[in-house]
């Protein structure tokens, strides 16, 4: 099979692979699979991260951040330790940060705050960043304009929003779009939606342990089943697996620079 697909948004450090996590990084490496970017979680995920990174240094790439569903009444302190983790050593992009309010809506100041003060650490080491928005378009969008929209470059995460939030993406000139297994959903429209932009705004990820393709739903999702989002892709844009493979190497590579 072709080398070169970037698994951009990889969770591979977490306890669902404890089993078998060599093993997966064994299949993804034969299948063609050239790089695994991690992103951070919380506090509590940074030793797994970076473990891992430091066994597999020309694969695993980390990534520093706090997720917005780790924020809550300990988000100073919580928020303190994530930026104390950026002296240990150098990391590929800032993530995984963003705002959730379709878990829970009472921590939304909290989460405006962490965000916003992530965002200005991109800005500082001149890092992208890894965006995780689920139901707060708007306010994600509020916050990157307020920081500073031409500032930033990163990679909305998981991307699951409509035209109108792609076309406010596009305006973004920094911003790229991830895209994983929800693509080969049979209730996604996220085909129709990004045929409205260009290949060269695509970077394909896995999210793995979640949001595994068709015809592995409902089961755990590792870098292998990238492939099944990559198939899927060539299948949208109407060009081949190849020029897929190509056109979103060179995006990942453009975006993480520190990965080349």
């Amino acid at each position: 099979m072709t080398q070169g697909l970037i698994d951009t948004h990889c969770h591979l450090y977490l306890e669902e692979f404890d089993s078998d996590r060599e093993e997966a990084i064994i299949r993804a490496k034969e299948s063609g699979i050239e790089a695994l970017l991690l992103p951070n979680v919380d506090t509590e995920t940074i030793d797994r991260m970076l473990d891992l990174a430091d066994q597999h240094p020309d694969f695993a790439f980390p990534m520093m951040g706090l997720h917005p569903t780790s924020v809550d009444g300990d988000y100073a302190k919580n928020l303190a330790k994530t930026e104390s983790a950026w002296a240990k050593r150098s990391y590929c992009g800032v993530g995984e940060i963003g705002i959730d309010l379709y878990w829970d809506k009472s921590w939304l100041k909290e989460q405006k705050i962490v965000f916003e003060e992530q965002l200005r650490w991109s800005i500082d080491k001149g890092l992208p960043v890894a965006i995780h928005t689920r139901d707060a378009f708007p306010e994600v969008f509020d916050s990157i304009h307020k920081v500073g929209a031409n500032k930033l470059t990163g990679v909305f995460h998981s991307f699951s929003g409509n035209e109108e939030e792609l076309e406010e993406i596009k305006k973004m000139p920094g911003f790229l779009i991830g895209i994983n297994g929800v693509i080969t959903f049979k209730n996604s429209r996220l085909s129709e939606v990004i045929i409205q932009t260009s290949i060269d705004h695509i970077l394909l990820e896995t999210d793995a342990p979640y949001l595994a393709p068709v015809p592995y739903r409902g089961k755990r999702n590792e870098p292998l089943y990238l492939w099944k989002t990559a198939d899927k892709i060539a299948s949208v844009y109407g060009i081949t697996l190849e020029e897929v493979i190509k056109k979103t190497q060179k995006n990942a590579l453009n975006l993480f620079r520190n990965i080349n």
